[in-house]
């Protein structure tokens, strides 16, 4: 006997119990188990641009676990850091908001126990939870001193839905590093930390295998120290043989190449360890199922525009890796896209991939249809930049300032609270060599990125008020010398 599927595939009665015990998935067969939930790993590097990777067309830097990675990935060209600065950065990421929302604008103050976080939410959806290396959310609060809270515990009531716990809020020192576990016992990571995190990452991976879980994975370099990294890392690189950005000033060009030489080192050995965590997803059987995103929280300036390190509105600055790898998902071939993505989407974007509901809460947008391909790009998206308060090494008496922008796929706009500061065409000037603010050629288009810029201020409901305001508002005082500026309010 024969019987007629009816998208035309043709079944004997012997075949249909064959089918039957196979798992052959009938058209509209309500019983059919349901898709598996997708695991999730995000890897997180800290000062890490988006231009110091092989697949990004630097051939002296050596990346080739991630430039392999790229080839069956989707890679996000022009993936921004909505606030270009450790904490506020990982704080978006962790709750899709905007740092004037969330309120972690300024390095080592807390994100709230109230904020609904990436973890609480998979948590709440059945996921094992893990985060292991830097955290950086949980700083002191006003009457402690600086940086207190660096070498404290973090209290499990703070790690905001995070079970498996193997960290530290922030070091720098990262061959000589330790770690608190869930019960705050403190322990050393052996040798170059970033090596045993990675091991740890593996462990959680092995033991959750077979139930859907998200791991944050935190490495602390390329940040500085550039000169840190292990010596066998360190002798790939000769600074007289590396090629710098033409925008690096002459005068800090042999200082550039040194520490570039440095900061290329720590990428190649955190290549290493990405290249261990992908074979083990492999091992597991779970890549496959796997949403496994690789960026950073901001870049790096190394001497371009005669500037170093974050908190600047330069394209060294605020432009982050974002690779996101999910071959049952999006596929095994290399797509790339230029839309604007910030920090504050990663959170929605994921939960759309994973089908989950997006809480009323979170600010940041969904791109899951455009990694999926089933959306198009508008041509019209715009990645909003926020320093509402500069800071540290950024801050006045170092000519920090105040400043929100907007990046999109062509330009970069930029007002400080005088009014426009900086606009690049960055099709035709990728340095930023050339600021047109005030060009009668672009009049026309700086008055388009002002209405853009003003619209992302609104959906962000950021006023462009003044740094002291900001402080008074959220009851936060100024560390060391960041206040003290001519007209400063609170000194």
């Amino acid at each position: 006997m024969i019987f007629r599927y009816e998208n035309g595939i043709r079944l004997s009665a012997a075949g249909i119990v064959l089918a039957l015990a196979t798992g052959f998935a009938w058209k509209g067969d309500r019983n059919a188990p349901p898709a598996p939930k997708p695991n999730i790993i995000i890897v997180i590097a800290d000062q890490w641009n988006a231009q110091s990777f092989g697949y990004a067309g630097n051939a002296d830097v050596k990346t080739p676990n991630l430039d392999k990675l790229a080839q069956s990935s989707v890679v996000f060209t022009t993936a921004v850091s909505v606030m270009p600065v450790c904490s506020p950065a990982r704080a978006s990421l962790l709750t899709g908001q905007y740092p004037l929302t969330h309120g972690v604008f300024y390095n080592d103050r807390p994100l709230r126990n109230e904020a609904l976080t990436l973890a609480e939410i998979y948590k709440k959806a059945g996921y094992a939870t893990g985060y292991i290396g830097k955290w950086h959310v949980n700083g002191q609060p006003n009457d402690e001193k600086q940086f207190a809270a660096r070498n404290r515990p973090v209290p499990r009531d703070r790690r905001q839905g995070f079970d498996y716990w193997k960290a530290r809020e922030v070091t720098n020192d990262y061959n000589s590093s330790f770690y608190f576990d869930e019960n705050d016992v403190r322990h050393e990571w052996n040798g170059y930390d970033a090596f045993p995190q990675t091991d740890s990452a593996i462990g959680f991976i092995d033991r959750n295998k077979n139930n859907p879980f998200l791991l944050v994975l935190s490495w602390g370099p390329p940040h500085d120290p550039y000169q840190t990294a292990p010596e066998a890392y360190r002798k790939m690189y000769d600074p007289v043989k590396l090629k710098l950005r033409p925008n690096v000033p002459d005068s800090l060009q042999a200082k550039a190449r040194k520490d570039l030489a440095g900061y290329y080192a720590h990428c190649t050995a955190l290549d290493k360890s990405f290249g261990d965590l992908l074979t083990a997803l492999k091992q597991a059987g779970v890549e496959e199922n796997t949403v496994l995103v690789f960026t950073s929280d901001h870049g790096d300036m190394l001497y371009s525009q005669g500037k170093v390190r974050k908190q600047k509105p330069w394209d060294e600055s605020i432009l982050v890796p974002l690779v996101v790898h999910y071959p049952a998902g999006l596929g095994k071939g290399k797509r790339e896209l230029s839309v604007p993505l910030s920090n504050v989407d990663i959170l929605p974007t994921l939960l759309g991939i994973s089908k989950i509901k997006i809480p009323a809460g979170v600010e940041g947008h969904n791109f899951a249809g455009l990694l999926t391909g089933k959306q198009k790009p508008t041509g019209e998206e715009a990645a909003l930049i926020q320093v509402p308060v500069p800071f540290h090494e950024n801050n006045f008496l170092n000519g920090g300032k105040e400043y929100r922008g907007v990046r999109t796929k062509q330009y970069t706009y930029v007002r400080d609270l005088k009014g426009p500061w900086l606009l690049y065409d960055n099709a035709i000037d990728p340095y930023q060599l050339k600021n047109l603010i005030g060009s009668p050629a672009y009049a026309t288009v700086q008055a388009k990125l002002e209405k853009t810029l003003r619209a992302k201020l609104a959906e962000a409901k950021d006023g462009f008020l003044t740094a002291d305001e900001y402080m008074r508002q959220w009851n936060y005082r100024y560390d060391g010398k960041d206040s003290l500026r001519l007209g400063s309010a609170d000194k």
